[in-house]
């Protein structure tokens, strides 16, 4: 915000990149300052810079979609630019968090741009990649193709989006290939957030004025300046909002499924024929409020989009393929192999076991396999059913991955034809309101330091929080989100949670664990609420 720069903050970030499972930040024109490298550099975190989209950057006679009316280079252009790439050059050379650089983003430097750029960079005995652009539009001969697509979506797309991919000329950005920017625009911040920078009309809009133009989005030239698509499959997929609240949890809920399948997608088809080798999601946060594109909100306020992200992104991880209905093994670790347990259940929404299975199976480094199909499980789903993976070490008995799904009758109907730029439409949308139906369930919450629990030590800001839950229901406790809060009820920032917003299956029991980072408040209490609890605030024992 005003291009103020704050080390702290961006520390904070480059954690919480790490923690949600990220190894890479896209940089696009505005490079930053050399503390950003430096961090990166010591907590191993990579970093692709590269040029601007949409400005005098790309202003090539052959750029028919510049955004802002900008003649074609002058000779004066190309010198400025020329010092600009050494002093690029020079600067980030020496950082061994830099994987690359990239000479455009949506459109590749000309013939006079190109060898300029390479022959900065070269001069510095730059040794990295040099790469086109992030687009497959074209590129400049002396680079060659750069091997990047840029094919969306920015909008809402349904989870089984990244799955759908064939034929592979008109699925864009589904799993397959290197996407240098897409994701599926989310990343509602949760409502504490949204009370810190939306007034009291600002808020009643998102639930009852859904289709409304909004400051907080996109500009108001943009296709993004309003919640249009978004809450339409919000509203066809949940039913009507009843609250604020109501909307606000119908909200994390689609967040989280969206980032989840898409990280989850690109993992599990990382072996396939035309393998899915990487993504730059659009966007990591703000620098600005936002109530779209964020992993993490302004305030650094890890919510549901946060949370599906990292789940998606487990070193070991057992997902869900939706178009499919099989279930795959995740393997991006380089050293972390052996027998692994992989058991299935599936439960109604009355709490109801309609399916359980067991598979023995191995796991290699770097592999990703289909090990099992639920098509004849899940083929006669009355309305909405759970699906819960869990991956196990037999060797340790500890529990590698925990990932619960809601399934509904039929998925979404993508109409690819249809595609724009920036979202694939749908036609038809899943049904998922006999969860708003769901009976209440009743769910154990206690919290306290793990010094007293016999766990993880103490972090440089406080001391490390152990939430216990246990449903001691008959039905599914859905989607149960916590919060960590200080004495004035505040949430305690920045923090990182090993997992949040979960979903218990009947009688199941599982901890999660808070560490507040450094800046945050002293915590008193965890907050939680979910789709068919009661809200509680438990108190730090």
């Amino acid at each position: 915000m005003f291009l103020r720069w704050d080390a702290k903050k961006w520390e904070t970030e480059a954690q919480y990149t790490l923690d949600v499972g990220f190894n890479t930040v896209r940089l696009e024109g505005k490079n930053e300052h050399p503390e950003f490298f430096e961090t990166a550099d010591r907590l191993g975190l990579m970093v692709l810079a590269g040029w601007e989209c949409c400005d005098k950057w790309e202003a090539w006679s052959y750029n028919n979609d510049l955004a802002v009316t900008t003649p074609v280079w002058t000779a004066v252009d190309y010198v400025t630019a020329n010092a600009s790439m050494i002093h690029e050059a020079a600067m980030l050379q020496t950082h061994p968090s830099v994987l690359a650089y990239l000479v455009g983003s949506d459109y590749w430097p000309d013939d006079t741009a190109a060898p300029m750029y390479v022959n900065a960079l070269k001069a510095t005995d730059w040794q990295m990649p040099v790469i086109t652009s992030a687009s497959k539009r074209s590129y400049a001969p002396i680079l060659g193709p750069g091997g990047m697509k840029m094919d969306g979506p920015y909008d809402w797309v349904p989870p089984n989006y990244w799955y759908d991919t064939e034929p592979s000329a008109d699925r864009l950005g589904a799993a397959f290939g290197f996407g240098s920017e897409q994701g599926a625009g989310v990343g509602t911040p949760d409502l504490s957030s949204l009370k810190k920078f939306l007034s009291q009309s600002d808020l009643d809009d998102l639930w009852k004025n859904p289709n409304k133009d909004l400051f907080h989005m996109s500009s108001a030239t943009s296709s993004f300046h309003n919640r249009k698509i978004y809450n339409t499959a919000l509203w066809k997929r949940w039913g009507a909002p009843s609250s604020l609240d109501d909307y606000v949890l119908k909200a994390q809920i689609t967040d989280y499924e969206a980032n989840r399948a898409e990280f989850e997608g690109f993992a599990a088809l990382w072996n396939a024929k035309r393998p899915a080798t990487g993504v730059i999601y659009w966007m990591l946060t703000g620098a600005f409020p936002s109530l779209h594109w964020n992993i993490w909100d302004y305030y650094q306020h890890p919510a549901g989009g946060y949370f599906g992200a990292k789940v998606g992104s487990r070193v070991e991880h057992v997902a869900y393929d939706y178009v499919h209905k099989s279930v795959y093994l995740i393997n991006r670790s380089l050293d972390k192999q052996g027998a692994r347990t992989v058991d299935v259940q599936v439960v109604d929404t009355a709490g109801k076991v309609t399916y359980t299975t067991s598979a023995k199976v191995t796991t290699t480094p770097n592999t990703s396999k289909s090990i099992l199909s639920l098509t004849s499980a899940l083929g006669n789903i009355k309305d909405v059913v759970f699906l819960r993976l869990v991956l196990s070490d037999p060797a340790t008995g500890t529990v590698v991955s925990r990932n619960v799904y809601w399934v509904s009758k039929a998925i979404d109907t993508l109409d690819w034809p249809s595609s724009e730029w920036y979202v694939t439409p749908v036609t038809k949308y899943s049904d998922y309101t006999a969860l708003n139906k769901l009976a209440t369930a009743n769910v154990s919450i206690t919290a306290a330091p793990a010094a007293k629990t016999g766990g993880a030590k103490c972090t440089s800001a406080g001391t490390t929080t152990i939430v216990t839950l246990e449903n001691l229901s008959t039905v599914p406790a859905f989607f149960i989100a916590l919060n960590l809060v200080d004495s004035a009820g505040r949430d305690v920032l920045p923090v990182t949670w090993t997992d949040n917003y979960v979903t218990l299956l009947p009688k199941e029991k599982i901890s999660v664990s808070v560490s507040a980072l450094p800046g945050a408040a002293a915590p008193v209490a965890v907050l939680a609420r979910g789709k068919n609890i009661p809200k509680a605030t438990v108190i730090l024992s």
